[in-house]
């Protein structure tokens, strides 16, 4: 069986505006009613802890969190039967040294990197052939607080 990967340049990338956080909670923990983020919001909940993405801008001292994340969003909606789609996109940003955290939803997925990778992580994804939506808009690119 041989399985066709899409090629980089069908894959189209924005940069939400938006300085992201990532927190743990207890697993037990209700869901907070600090969450806002109109861009992504993401609330996971396992046995052992309860992950929230939010806009870092929300995120109450006390919590423990991992912020400066800024995410590449793949234009969607992706159908369910693609293959390789992140695996490629983690691939790339892997060879550039760029650490990821992926968030997906039905529609499509979301990478998130490092303020601190984000020009990389942009230079890595654009080499590979990848189309970066307002690529020429340097002002979307500007590292956002923390």
């Amino acid at each position: 069986m041989t399985i066709t990967l899409p090629e980089p340049a069908q894959i189209r990338l924005s940069l939400l505006p938006v300085s992201l956080a990532v927190c743990q909670l207890p697993s037990q923990a209700t869901v907070p009613t600090w969450l806002k983020s109109d861009d992504l919001l993401a609330v996971i909940r396992t046995k052992e802890e309860l992950t929230i993405v939010c806009d870092a801008e929300c995120v109450p001292a006390g919590v423990v969190v991992e912020a400066g994340w800024r995410c590449w969003k793949v234009q969607g909606p992706l159908d369910f039967s693609l293959v390789g789609v992140l695996a490629g996109l983690a691939n790339a940003l892997a060879q550039a040294g760029v650490s990821i955290f992926v968030v997906s939803t039905y529609a499509t997925d979301y990478i998130l990197v490092k303020n601190s990778n984000l020009s990389r992580s942009r230079e890595a994804l654009m080499q590979k052939g990848y189309q970066i939506l307002g690529a020429g808009d340097d002002e979307a690119y500007v590292n956002l607080s923390s």
